[in-house]
């Protein structure tokens, strides 16, 4: 039986305001690791069902270090979803990368010092493979989909993801230049970390909204600079997504779908009834 093409968005509030975008209505549920950001809002685009979910609530009431990215990507697990477009906004740390411009991202550097990653642990042991940290196929349908509305997309890059709140130092700034970062933000790794291991293709659609504080030629990044650049570039990213949904029609050939077949290292027999229990959604088709 072929699997149900589901496409979740994960990103600002305003996404699921997309054209053609029917049914829609609001699904709330509660996961084995609490609740989600926010209510997640359902609909189709054509053939394709769609699950949007605001990262830090309408209204952007929770701050990066707090978001419960466990139920989040749990939550898009738990109603179908299979590929994840993830939709964020960043710095730029290259000239190249001006503000306004799409990155479509391919490597990951954690900075962060707060925050759960794993589904993991309790009594269930799990490493799943990370080298290639997000989904091939879903890159390329981000990549096709800027091309075809001729968006500027930069094919590539590696994303720093800081603790946060606040941005960086100018030190920090110059440092992370010199490990050749190319964007920098507060989201996205453990929401790619987690998808990993709840098996959904991940890909980021990142928005360069200013040059952080090392661009010694432009002010520091403000958030009055910030808003004003996302405000403006909203239209392109919904205008991408509604254009990308389709290109990931058809059954997934990527390892994505089976990131746990191996990765799980404790005995069957030794993995408590209350874990096989909480984790089921992920590991009960590996268990006896």
């Amino acid at each position: 039986m072929s699997e149900k093409l589901v496409v979740g968005v994960i990103g600002g509030s305003g996404l699921y305001a997309i054209d053609g975008l029917e049914h829609v209505r609001e699904v709330s549920l509660s996961t084995p690791f609490g609740a989600p950001s926010d209510a997640y809002v359902t609909g189709r685009l054509g053939d394709i069902d769609m699950v949007f979910l605001p990262r830090h609530g309408r209204g952007h009431r929770i701050q990066p270090s707090d978001l419960n990215f466990r139920a989040n990507i749990w939550g898009l697990k738990q109603l179908g979803v299979t590929r994840i477009l993830s939709v964020s906004a960043v710095g730029s740390m290259r000239e190249h990368i001006a503000p306004g411009d799409f990155v479509v991202i391919d490597q990951f550097i954690d900075r962060t010092r707060h925050r759960a990653d794993t589904f993991f642990g309790e009594g269930v042991v799990a490493h799943v493979m990370f080298a290639d940290p997000v989904c091939g196929a879903v890159r390329a349908a981000l990549l096709g989909a800027a091309k075809s509305l001729k968006l500027v997309a930069h094919d590539g890059g590696t994303y720093i993801n800081m603790e946060g709140p606040q941005f960086s130092t100018r030190a920090e700034s110059k440092l992370y230049r010199t490990w050749d970062v190319d964007v920098i933000g507060m989201t996205n790794l453990q929401e790619a970390k987690l998808a990993r291991e709840a098996e959904l293709c991940y890909a980021t659609l990142a928005m360069a909204t200013d040059y952080d504080c090392w661009h010694e030629s432009h002010e520091a990044v403000s958030v009055e600079a910030v808003v004003a650049v996302m405000h403006k570039n909203v239209g392109n990213a919904r205008r991408l997504i509604q254009a990308a949904a389709p290109l990931l029609a058809g059954p997934r050939t990527c390892a994505c779908g089976s990131a746990l077949k191996h990765a799980i290292m404790t005995a069957p027999e030794q993995i408590p009834p209350e874990a096989r229990t909480r984790l089921g959604l992920l590991i009960g088709k590996y268990l006896p």
